[in-house]
């Protein structure tokens, strides 16, 4: 094959996004290149610095995303593995045996139902396994413990509610935004509670027998509402940009 041919036999990031999203959905450019970044892969540039990937560098991403989809790796171990099949081995065998993430309750619009915000799971992690199956470093998990955003319960463990803040912290590192960034969400959700706290109070202080019920129920409903408003103003704010 000639030089030109090689030059046109190679792919742009939209046509590798094209390539992959049947299988993964998911794949997206900023995935792309924060995996470029972590020395994942390493597309060839054009002159004008755009990126040409090859059909090896498609295969190592389809190799990234089937780790991530179905053994729950972190990147640091992924990297690992490509680094064996660089230099000639063949990559660890993988234990498929992973706990199951329960489904979070949704409305249709993809905002959280009020069910969403009753405890109604034992879903409990050890570190480990909260390491792994939110696909982040123990590093980014002591950050995240370190500027209030997860907490460990008395045990030890982890529940779902620090699983999900773990992926969304991973998600936004994607896009630069480290923990540190994120403690205005925390100051923000600390201060929605305490409004719904407000609400609640009287409700619990009533001798009527159904007043914990009744006070529950109210939390759950208040919940949601504060979320979707919440959503809704941050999307009418972006509008504006």
């Amino acid at each position: 094959m000639s030089s030109a041919e090689r030059h046109e036999a190679l792919l742009n990031i939209g046509q590798v996004l094209d390539l992959l999203r049947p299988d993964f959905p998911d794949i997206t450019i900023p995935k792309i290149r924060f995996w470029e970044d972590r020395g994942l892969i390493k597309p060839q540039r054009t002159p004008a610095g755009y990126r040409k990937f090859s059909d090896a560098d498609v295969d190592r991403l389809r190799y990234v995303l089937r780790m991530k989809r179905d053994h729950y790796l972190p990147l640091d171990v992924i990297r690992e593995h490509l680094d064996a099949i660089d230099r000639g081995l063949e990559p660890p065998q993988i234990d498929p045996v992973v706990p199951t993430v329960p489904r979070v309750a949704l409305n249709a619009d993809g905002l959280p139902a009020p069910e969403s915000f009753k405890r109604n799971d034992n879903f409990r992690l050890s570190r480990k396994e909260l390491v792994k199956i939110a696909e982040i470093g123990d590093d980014l998990l002591g950050q995240l413990e370190e500027f209030g955003l997860i907490t460990a319960l008395p045990t030890g463990h982890y529940d779902t509610d620090a699983l999900v803040i773990a992926q969304a912290a991973r998600d936004l590192a994607e896009f630069g935004l480290e923990p540190r960034h994120l403690r205005a969400f925390k100051t923000a959700a600390d201060r929605e509670v305490g409004l719904v706290e407000q609400v609640v109070a009287p409700v619990r202080r009533s001798r009527d027998a159904t007043a914990s019920a009744r006070a529950e129920e109210a939390i759950s409903e208040i919940a949601a509402l504060s979320v979707r408003l919440h959503a809704t103003l941050v999307k009418a704010g972006l509008r504006r940009l």
